[in-house]
């Protein structure tokens, strides 16, 4: 059991919590905690460090090491997790062995742990496309009937949303008019796309780890249902050298290895470099270089 004058916690999420206002979150953690010892039956260890923005990830110690424990700050993006992990069930992605919904605030998962654990990210970039294109390609499937997760297009919209309230965000570096080009296609773009899938969203090389079961498998998925060409997005962007370098090239080399159409795939592209870049202003840059003709 743990105790709150012993409970470790991650410096990542730590951080995060004082900048979001998580404060009592973390305080009330070792609560959690408890309970999900007692409910599953478990032990658990030290916290992953320097660990995430969003959760504290520790794995089980004792009778069996297998398992690692999530305890999920909820956040709009990562509202389905569970239910993503269920319908790839193991098959590119981590086993889900048990959810909780602990309280408003709170979602804790049981989790396969990755052995050796090793981050995809450790590899050179031309190999972390392939895994990544293997990967999405065999995680885009029809969402079950019925399912609850939310659109491509709902999260756009509200990623734009924001975008333009920051219209006067000193730190933008776009042309007003390639601006608002950008954005608007960010709207238009998963309503016109060929088929829907089950989405990851957040697919990068960081959550990509070595494992036993399966070379390498996903952590974090942030499921939502829409386009696949956006699940591209989010590995490119990670590609830094790559990207600022020469773009078109990136994503032609990942529209060849996922079948997907290279223009669209450069639209995408164009459209979420200009609403990252408030946040990110580098991208300014390559939202330029990505601009349609």
């Amino acid at each position: 059991m743990k105790f709150p004058d012993e409970l470790a916690l991650p410096v990542n999420l730590v951080a995060a919590a004082e900048c979001d206002g998580r404060q009592n979150w973390l305080t009330t953690l070792w609560k959690t905690i408890e309970r999900l010892e007692t409910a599953w039956s478990i032990r658990l260890g030290e916290p992953f460090q320097p660990g995430g923005q969003t959760a504290w990830v520790a794995p089980t110690v004792g009778d069996d090491e297998n398992l690692v424990v999530k305890v999920l700050w909820r956040h709009r993006e990562a509202e389905h997790e569970a239910d993503g992990l269920r319908v790839w069930d193991g098959r590119g992605a981590v086993r889900l062995h048990a959810a909780e919904e602990m309280d408003a605030e709170t979602i804790a998962l049981l989790l396969e742990r990755c052995r050796p654990g090793t981050a995809l990210k450790a590899r050179p970039e031309p190999e972390q496309d392939l895994v990544i294109a293997g990967l999405l390609r065999r995680l885009w499937r029809e969402p079950p009937v019925g399912h609850r997760f939310r659109t491509l297009q709902s999260m756009c919209e509200l990623w734009a949303d924001k975008f333009e309230e920051q219209a006067g965000d000193s730190r933008r570096r776009l042309d007003p008019g390639l601006a608002r080009e950008g954005i608007a296609l960010f709207r238009q773009l998963p309503a016109n796309a060929e088929r829907d899938v089950l989405l990851c969203t957040d697919l990068h090389a960081d959550n990509v780890l070595a494992a036993e079961r399966e070379p390498w498998l996903v952590i974090d998925p942030k499921p939502y249902v829409g386009d696949p060409t956006y699940d591209a997005i989010q590995h490119v962007l990670n590609c830094d050298a790559r990207l600022h370098v020469d773009p078109h090239a990136l994503v032609r080399r990942m529209a060849d290895l996922l079948g997907l159409d290279p223009e669209r795939l450069g639209l995408w592209l164009f459209a979420r470099c200009v609403q990252e870049s408030p946040e990110w202003p580098t991208l300014a840059g390559v939202a330029e270089q990505m601009a349609p003709a």
